[in-house]
């Protein structure tokens, strides 16, 4: 199989990366009025930096099917920003003493340390809103009846893969596991992995997909290979908890074992762990390649989740 080389996928990932963050400052809330300090807030938390993997993945995913051409360009960015704000929502209620407790993340003070705890939670709150009304304006776009059913399954698809029947619910399942300790099943620590990491690069998979006019058979099968590039995300993640530090990491590492939580690692140990992230990157892989139009970087991309270290 021909995979670009590092280097030129290195660059062509900062040349993404740089794309995503110029959307997202586009569409970022414009300080002022009495709700000034809920926006410094929302905007602190999105501008932090980080991969912007999910972005990315929906832009790499729509072109699986269609030229940059034939898609809205302005509907796809819409839904971008859309979902690295529900991204960053997550990010800034997860690191909240209620729940992990983290005081660095991407480098830098998180939310609530900064911010206080309950204007954290304003600003989660305010950028899950926000997100919605940024995603709706894709409907404006639409020049055709097509158009607008799919900017709606796609609204669909993001309302339920970060609702309770997704990434909410993954972490419903995340603090109920925290009192259950060592009696927590593999089944329930797969479901938490699901729905709290994979369904946020569901949607982004399946959302760029249906913009782009595939079929619903071909955005169950990226819905599969989402969940395959999640689940391995997740344990790399809980894997790097164990051996990276702060200043590679970006964040206090240990901070599973320091809140006690069961992940993948603590149960079946670092070797098994790295195996069954290197597993499912390649199933990843094999759906991809399976399509009739190949995107090497989406392939590559992929796969570096297996090396990343941060």
């Amino acid at each position: 199989m021909k995979m670009v080389n590092w280097m030129n996928f290195e660059e062509k990932m900062l040349h993404k990366t740089e794309r995503v963050e110029a959307i997202l400052n586009g569409y970022l809330p414009a300080v002022s009025g009495y709700q000034s300090r809920v926006l410094q807030a929302m905007n602190y938390s999105v501008t932090a930096g980080g991969k912007r993997l999910r972005p990315i993945l929906m832009a790499e995913s729509a072109a699986l099917f269609t030229e940059a051409d034939k898609i809205s360009e302005e509907a796809l960015s819409l839904f971008m920003a859309a979902l690295e704000m529900i991204h960053n929502y997550s990010l800034v209620h997860d690191d909240l003493p209620a729940m992990d407790n983290d005081e660095y993340r991407r480098g830098r003070k998180t939310t609530h340390v900064v911010y206080g705890e309950g204007m954290a939670v304003l600003a989660g709150d305010g950028l899950l809103n926000y997100a919605f009304e940024t995603a709706a304006q894709a409907f404006d776009t639409a020049q055709t009846v097509e158009e607008y059913r799919r900017i709606a399954l796609a609204m669909q698809i993001l309302g339920r893969k970060a609702g309770v029947y997704g990434m909410i619910g993954g972490q419903c399942a995340d603090l109920e596991a925290e009192k259950l300790g060592d009696e927590v099943s593999e089944e329930m620590l797969l479901y938490i992995h699901e729905h709290k990491t994979a369904a946020l690069i569901q949607a982004a998979m399946m959302i760029g997909a249906v913009l782009a006019g595939a079929l619903p058979e071909e955005v169950d099968r990226l819905e599969k290979c989402a969940y395959d590039i999640g689940i391995a995300f997740q344990i790399q993640d809980d894997i790097l908890d164990v051996t990276s530090s702060l200043e590679v990491l970006g964040k206090q590492a240990g901070s599973d074992e320091k809140n006690h939580k069961l992940t993948y690692v603590s149960m079946h140990g670092l070797d098994e762990s790295k195996k069954q992230v290197e597993k499912l990157s390649r199933e990843a892989i094999g759906i991809l390649t399976a399509f009739p139009r190949r995107n090497e970087f989406l392939e590559k991309l992929v796969e570096q989740l297996i090396y990343r270290e941060k």
